[in-house]
């Protein structure tokens, strides 16, 4: 089974999303894709992840998290011994969130979104200061991110599978060319 977990203010709509959703589907396996929409409430965001992924086997599970959802994929990871990919992943959240505290839209339609300043709080409490079991992680950082620094990813992760891409952008925006090297550390039978 693969969790894609999307980032902040993103939804299963977005690229790397809708990639992963028509790859599973052109291998015969969209029943084993699951994209939430996550809620803003770190709390409830995680609450409703680990709900959809109850009963499965930590063998059987790769949880796919970009920028916010890396860093929330991380914090499942490490609880549910499963694999994880991180695209671009959020490390230090709470330094950049600060920012957004209010309310805005969100990237794939004009709905709105408040982001309220205990949700800081909340991210607290599912920070990873040093990962176990390095093998478990795949990280895929762009040196071209825009919002996040790839050297912090890099320094995070270190020992984890690493592909460090030269150039591209925060969204990833040639992540077609990475998505069967993300299903294939997911186990995913089918994918190169």
């Amino acid at each position: 089974m693969i969790l894609y977990l999307h980032g902040f203010r993103s939804s299963p709509r977005s690229m790397k999303g809708r990639l992963l959703a028509e790859r599973m589907a052109a291998l015969g396996r969209a029943d084993e894709y699951v994209a939430p929409q996550l809620p803003a409430s770190p709390r409830l965001a995680m609450a409703q992840a680990f709900a959809l992924v109850a009963g499965v086997r930590a063998d059987d599970l790769c949880i796919v998290g970009s920028s916010l959802g890396g860093y929330y994929a991380t914090w499942m990871a490490e609880r549910l011994g499963c694999r994880a990919v991180l695209l671009n992943p959020a490390v230090t959240p709470l330094l950049d969130l600060e920012k957004y505290v209010g309310v805005t839209t969100m990237y794939h339609s004009d709905e709105p979104f408040e982001f309220r300043r205990e949700y800081i709080d909340e991210l607290r409490a599912f920070a990873v200061p040093t990962i176990t079991r390095p093998e478990r992680y795949f990280l895929l950082a762009a040196t071209g991110d825009e919002v996040l620094d790839y050297r912090t990813m890099v320094a995070h992760y270190a020992g984890a599978r690493q592909h460090v891409i030269d150039g591209s952008d925060h969204g990833i925006g040639e992540f077609a060319q990475y998505v069967d090297e993300v299903l294939a550390f997911g186990h995913v039978h089918g994918a190169a």
